[in-house]
């Protein structure tokens, strides 16, 4: 069956992660889209798991693999008068052009959004920028670990409150923001249909953050207070803690709902007498109290492994899950069951595993199957089917291929 966006030709002008995955998606839903990169290749395909600190000698980018698969990749050294052409014949053919280009950079190539939409009103331009792209931090460069997780309040308050702030794993700002920007693109996409009309989408780094951190956000933008950082000594709920098992590894309690679940841990942790200790028969006493109560509770966990507690628990009343390391959530076999993972059949380095789309349609399957381009590989196909002339053409592959 054909996807939804079957038709839709989207032309992708950017790096590293949040555009890349979110045109990946559009592709994952029947969208043609063609990636324009330099000759030499972006640095995020080149960055192999033993650059990212993994043992595995493994030569390509598995995370780039992830954000890229589905795509044709065209390769234009845009010092070069014909690939400057070349460019505006592929945004001419495009509906979607997506970019992570700061805006000054995009006005210096003739790509701003004034002009875009002057010669071409249908189309949609969607940008995603660490700031917002009319504000005054404009054209500062953004990361998802500054503008995502350390300007949003997100960094400083996962933490305990003598401990340092975490440090940020690469790429989770990056697709919380792949998912607001496929979104504002569909609406788009949908607004268009009715009336004809592009729109330039807008999708900033440090607004998903705030957004994602909404929770917080929301009442302290009003307040103006620090939200409470979380004391896994002192919590509000010890029943919604933290528990350290007896190989060291952490058991997480997730009872918001303390009054109904308090019997149950009990029966659990083979502890009556606490049934009629007066310091821990409400949840405001428990509260009250919550030193001495995560003190037995620290006792108890202690005494059995992760994987015992974890198998015990499955018995129980008790909401818990075991703080698992990225290696075993990934082995996890209700996971795979789950549909979390999917084959991908490379034609250099055979079948691997890799993440799958992260939602489904009932008459249409994201696959998530097929590979990244590698590099240029598209070049020469695209340009003609664009109605490149030969010469240019002919001058456009040896320079992406030299």
């Amino acid at each position: 069956m054909k996807g939804p966006l079957d038709g839709v030709r989207v032309l992708e002008i950017a790096n590293y992660i949040a555009v890349p995955a979110a045109s990946s998606l559009l592709a994952e839903l029947g969208a043609d889209v063609v990636k324009v990169e330099v000759p030499w290749g972006e640095i995020y395909r080149w960055a192999t798991p033993r650059r990212n600190g993994y043992a595995s000698d493994l030569k390509l980018g598995l995370a780039f693999e992830m954000d890229n698969r589905g795509k044709r990749a065209v390769s234009l050294d845009l010092a070069l008068p014909q690939a400057q052409e070349a460019l505006s014949v592929l945004i001419d053919r495009a509906d979607i052009v997506m970019t992570n280009v700061l805006p000054n950079r995009l006005a210096k190539f003739g790509l701003d959004a004034d002009r875009l939409r002057a010669e071409r009103p249908s189309l949609i331009l969607a940008r995603v920028g660490g700031f917002a792209a009319d504000g005054p931090q404009a054209n500062d460069l953004g990361f998802d670990q500054t503008a995502f997780f350390a300007l949003s309040g997100l960094m400083d308050q996962q933490r305990d409150p003598d401990s340092p702030p975490a440090f940020p794993r690469p790429g989770a700002g990056d697709h919380a923001t792949a998912l607001a920007l496929v979104s504002g693109v569909l609406a788009a996409l949908r607004m268009r249909d009715r009336t004809g009309e592009g729109q330039v989408v807008d999708v900033n780094l440090q607004q998903v953050g705030l957004y994602v951190t909404g929770n917080d956000t929301s009442q302290s933008v009003v307040t103006g207070e620090v939200p409470p950082r979380h004391d896994r000594h002192a919590p509000r709920n010890p029943l919604w803690n933290f528990y350290r098992c007896a190989d060291d590894r952490w058991l997480f309690l997730v009872m918001l709902d303390s009054n109904a679940y308090w019997p149950g841990l009990i029966e659990a942790i083979d502890r009556p007498e606490l049934a009629g200790d007066e310091r821990f028969d409400d949840a405001v006493k428990r509260y009250k109290n919550n030193r001495a109560l995560v003190a037995i509770l620290d006792e108890v966990f202690a005494t059995r492994t992760l994987a015992e507690w974890t198998e015990h628990l499955a018995g129980f009343r008790v909401i818990s899950a075991p703080v698992r390391t990225v290696a075993e959530a990934t082995a996890d076999p209700q996971a795979r069951e789950n549909g979390c993972f999917v084959e991908v059949e490379h034609p250099e380095h055979g079948t691997f595993l890799s993440v799958a789309p992260p939602f489904q349609l009932s008459s249409f399957r994201l696959e998530g199957s097929a590979p990244a381009p590698m590099l240029a590989q598209h070049t020469e196909e695209v340009l003609r089917e664009a109605g490149i002339d030969e010469e240019s053409v002919a001058i456009l592959v040896a320079a992406a291929t030299r």
